[in-house]
């Protein structure tokens, strides 16, 4: 066929297709077409799997399990794996296989596998050392040993889950993730309730670069937690301590101090974000009942990120009805503004 004066190939079959241009292909399509359409010709079959990063298979109501047995061999370069389900399918075998073919996965999302047991730990801890976001949140077979053998591996974890996981989530492992994990962000303990003193502590003299922690639920922790994050993670900007109930004015107190502590470590360092986009953003201090104003309204004025006004809820304290006095910066900078602006007389 001749076209402005050049030949132009027709395409007469699907292996004729273009590597370049099948990976292009690959790119605009979803995660279910994507596996749909590995299966038309060796050709596909092999650009989808060159190309192919992330898959989510969330969408899969009953048959997950046989699916990550059949794609894990093929989709060796998978880097992100979401495998959130509604109810259990997952079993042991499939992580297995996971962790025997995906070596560079990074982000995993096992939400809710309740089947699971100590295995799919332990087949991660050897096969998956790359990963860097970890959810097994709800996965409430784990134990705490096993856990620690994972972070003995997966030493570059940053993003962790562990909401509802109450027999892997203790001290031990705690401390097992504070010594292996320093790059820790995001830890989620949520409901976690053998988490005591003795295993935040460590976590936060191990993980100084901790962004976000939720410890709600989490009934034995004391002051002497709070106060070991307020010395160590400097960075830290989302605290849950929903229903911590042994927190007191001497935890709150420690934090707003760390910011002045903070500020003048930093003093003299060339700054790139605004005051209010630096220290505690997040906190959520519901049915904390000890807590009194005083010590509430000193961490926000310390704090201006923190936001009790309609719309900007990021200071949370339902069930503190004695908190009801304290309020956050909008609300004095609103009082200013109606006192500075002039009243006419009609």
């Amino acid at each position: 066929m001749m076209v402005g004066g050049g030949r132009v190939n027709i395409i007469s079959d699907w292996n004729e297709i273009p590597m370049e241009l099948l990976l292009r292909i690959v790119s605009l399509l979803d995660d279910r077409t994507v596996i749909v359409a590995s299966a038309v010709c060796c050709g596909w079959r092999d650009a989808i799997c060159l190309g192919v990063t992330h898959l989510s298979l969330s969408w899969c109501k009953n048959n997950m399990n046989n699916m990550v047995l059949s794609l894990a061999p093929k989709f060796k370069n998978l880097r992100g794996l979401i495998l959130r389900q509604d109810k259990p399918q997952l079993l042991d075998n499939a992580v297995e296989v996971i962790a025997n073919n995906c070596h560079d996965l990074e982000d995993l999302d096992l939400s809710k596998s309740f089947k699971l047991s100590d295995r799919s730990l332990y087949a991660l801890a050897h096969g998956c050392q790359n990963l860097i976001k970890l959810n097994i949140s709800g996965c409430s077979s784990f134990s705490d040993n096993a856990l620690a053998y994972l972070t003995s591996y997966c030493k570059k974890l940053k993003i962790l889950n562990l909401c509802g996981c109450v027999k892997a989530a203790s001290d031990k492992a705690l401390k097992a993730i504070g010594y292996n994990c320093s790059q820790l962000q995001s830890l989620v303990l949520g409901w976690c309730e053998e988490v005591g003193d003795d295993g935040v502590t460590s976590l936060a003299h191990g993980c100084h670069d901790l962004r976000a922690l939720d410890l709600c639920g989490c009934v034995l922790i004391t002051d002497e937690s709070v106060i070991a994050l307020a010395n160590n993670c400097p960075h830290l900007r989302s605290l849950g301590l929903y229903y911590c109930q042994n927190i007191t004015d001497q935890a709150i107190y420690a934090l707003a101090h760390s910011r002045a502590t903070n500020k003048h470590q930093a003093w003299g360092s060339v700054r790139t974000r605004d005051e209010e986009g630096s220290g505690l953003m997040n906190l959520n201090i519901s049915q904390c009942t000890a807590l009194t104003p005083p010590a509430v309204q000193a961490l926000c004025d310390s704090f201006p990120a923190l936001h009790t006004c309609p719309g900007r809820h990021s200071l949370i304290i339902s069930g503190c009805l004695n908190l009801t006095s304290v309020h956050c910066a909008c609300a004095f900078q609103a009082h200013r503004v109606d006192h500075t602006l002039p009243h006419h007389a009609y």
